[in-house]
């Protein structure tokens, strides 16, 4: 015990991998995720009879929540297989935050005496989803049925997109929109050129390639990684998404994965007898939100939630940046890694240690919420192995939005104290300015920040932008007015943020961006 407290510990962790598309191999998510806990418990080193008494000693169960399939009780679905009647179940948000958020929640119960033995797991299974609903098997065969007859999650329901707002007024607000936002403004606010920023995109994500390349549950394993000139070209294969994302910086969420860990004391641990080169200790956790409305965030070239939960990670942890030996920042889209990268001040494509664990969500898997599980379970399998000590990851989740960040270690906090008995940060950052927002926007106007999504065909589909009028400076979201202002958007040769333009509001309530001097019709 350190202070009065016990000292939490990961003594278990597991990953699955169904790789078959076959739908008669489809696994749903609540099979995989007991997979994964079986795999965890075995990974503790116990004896079959012991590892029994440590399964019924579990009384936390917190899931992560699952894209593929809508369960009625989740958390008790798990519990009941397990054979277990916790006291703590929790199903989490949709945000890729999630797992790292859970899992210090966890670790501080253990600390504060509120469980004994905690399990922190998700899973998906879209690929198997995918499979079943091409070959008209929906739902598929022995996957759990519920009040909602099962149904698989629309994207809208995981974003909040069926809501009416301003953003959907203007038809953005998914995550293909609102990273290339921000990567476009972190461009500009560099002074990059596109060619320069298409180029670091391109060799960061070649380097994360590399590493899922060798990681045999990346769902890429067993392929040859893509090259920087691949990943950077835009062909039939590798598309234009949203400027200046093509597919290959997308992140790919068909894949069937779960992961799972393990928790206890080290009370607890001694006593069952698991030996203490299998402990890897939790020395704390930080975490906020920036606004749900990306429109009301201070700038697009930076996150307060996300600088502010490294720092306060490090800091509750007892740690500096320097003490840490591996990060894995999470990377739906590079402009993550990249944010996390100019905060901490290391090199975004030859950082001195390494950014990722896993190889990123295009070339690992995207695993819905749940990509920074297998952050975690592999973190802890490369802090035992040493000689590395520290660790500390970077969850995201939404669009920019929720942050959470965890570091880990070979040996206990400074002077055996206690873990942290709550997360230092308030659950949203709001001490900072955001200009006015005009809902309908008239007159002479600027860039801020823009993309533009794309047709299958390669053609461009629709300009979203971020303005700021002339005369106030009042922020508004606008779509291109017309084809002349969408092909100089989409050209890719020229900046244009910082370009000026006029903005009208249309019948349909859309703000309309354009290049044209309209004069009087505005």
């Amino acid at each position: 015990m350190a202070g009065g407290r016990f000292i939490p510990v990961v003594v278990g962790v597991g990953d699955i991998k169904n790789k078959s598309s076959k739908v008669e191999d489809a696994i749903e998510p609540l099979q995989l995720m007991l997979q994964a806990t079986s795999v965890a418990i075995k990974d503790t080193g116990l004896s079959l009879s012991t590892a029994k008494k440590l399964q019924s000693s579990i009384d936390s169960v917190s899931v992560v929540n699952t894209w593929t399939w809508s369960y009625d009780d989740l958390p008790g679905l798990l519990s009941e297989k397990l054979g277990i009647t916790p006291s703590h179940k929790v199903l989490s948000i949709h945000a890729g935050s999630s797992p790292a958020k859970l899992f210090d929640e966890a670790a501080r119960r253990i600390s504060l005496g509120e469980s004994k033995v905690a399990v922190v797991t998700g899973g998906e299974a879209l690929a198997s989803l995918g499979a079943c609903a091409a070959a008209g098997k929906l739902p598929p065969p022995g996957w759990t049925k519920t009040s909602e007859s099962g149904r698989a999650l629309s994207l809208s329901d995981i974003t909040g997109q069926g809501r009416r707002n301003l953003g959907t007024t203007h038809s953005v607000g998914l995550p293909i929109h609102v990273y290339p936002l921000y990567e476009n403004a972190f461009r500009a606010h560099r002074n990059q050129t596109l060619q320069e920023n298409d180029k670091e995109s391109a060799r960061l994500y070649a380097n994360f390639a590399k590493v899922a390349e060798q990681n045999p549950l990346a769902w890429n394993y067993g392929q040859l990684a893509a090259t920087e000139e691949t990943i950077q070209t835009v062909s039939k294969k590798n598309r234009m998404i949203c400027y200046p994302y093509p597919l290959l910086m997308n992140a790919f969420n068909n894949v069937n994965l779960a992961g799972t860990c393990l928790l206890t004391s080290t009370e607890y641990a001694r006593e069952l007898g698991i030996p203490e080169n299998r402990w890897i200790y939790p020395l704390g956790g930080a975490g906020t939100d920036d606004s749900e409305y990306f429109w009301e965030r201070p700038n697009f070239y930076s996150s307060p939630a996300l600088s502010r939960s490294l720092d306060a990670g490090l800091e509750i942890s007892g740690l500096t940046k320097d003490d840490i030996d591996i990060f894995d920042f999470y990377s739906c889209f590079p402009i993550i890694p990249k944010l996390a990268c100019h905060h901490l001040g290391l090199s975004i494509t030859n950082p001195p240690k390494p950014i990722t664990l896993l190889g990123g969500l295009t070339s690992f898997g995207g695993a819905g919420n749940n990509y920074s599980m297998h952050a975690i379970t592999e973190m802890v399998r490369k802090l035992r192995k040493g000689p590395a000590l520290h660790g500390l990851i970077l969850a995201n989740g939404g669009v920019v939005t929720h942050q959470h960040v965890i570091c880990l270690s070979s040996k206990p906090r400074n002077h055996h104290s206690p873990y942290p008995a709550k997360n230092p940060l308030p659950a949203l950052t709001t001490d900072w300015q955001v200009p006015p927002i005009e809902a309908q926007a008239h007159g002479e106007a600027i860039i801020e920040t823009y993309t533009v999504e794309f047709h299958r065909d390669g053609s461009p589909l629709r300009g979203y932008i971020v303005g700021r009028l002339k005369e106030n400076g009042h922020r508004f979201l606008a779509n291109h007015a017309d084809q002349n202002t969408l092909l100089q958007l989409s050209s890719g040769v020229k900046e244009q943020i910082g370009r000026a333009g006029w903005v009208r509001t249309a019948e349909d309530g859309r703000n309309l961006f354009t290049f044209d001097d309209k004069g009087g019709k505005l």
